[in-house]
């Protein structure tokens, strides 16, 4: 049987040490709100990250997460601090066997400001979108 997993690690500067922590406090509402949400279950690590500075999240899969918990915890911080400016991170879907489409991708690009989305991909559909359409598309070699 194949195991399924979705990988990323990135970080978020939230501006201060006391926002980092108070970050580190909204965590699990956030996570019961994505749930019902319709999040996939499953948190995501969430921790100062070890740069020095105090003032950046770094979040990544355990073993595997959802992208939109990421999102959705990341459109909280901004509203509760002020956050501006755009704000990204990409993801990898993985397979423990070797399955045909069990291997993906995807990226998304939030303002911070507004707290919605920029722009995303997920290349599952992209591929898929490509390979109908018969014509050229941005990316293409």
């Amino acid at each position: 049987m194949a195991d399924y997993f979705t990988h990323f690690s990135c970080v978020l500067d939230v501006g201060t040490r006391d926002n980092a922590a108070r970050a580190l406090d909204l965590y699990p509402a956030c996570m019961e709100r994505a749930a019902r949400a319709g999040a996939l279950a499953g948190d995501f690590l969430v921790s100062v990250h070890p740069d020095g500075s105090g003032t950046k999240l770094w979040m990544r899969d355990a073993a595997t997460g959802d992208p939109l918990q990421v999102i959705m915890f990341v459109q909280r911080c901004a509203e509760v601090f002020g956050l501006t400016g755009r704000w990204g991170f990409g993801w990898a879907n993985m397979c423990s066997q070797p399955r045909i489409n069990a291997f993906s991708g995807g990226a998304h690009v939030l303002d911070l400001t507004t707290r919605r989305p920029v722009a995303w991909i997920h290349t599952n559909g992209w591929l898929n979108r490509a390979l109908r359409s018969g014509r050229g598309m941005r990316g293409e070699p």
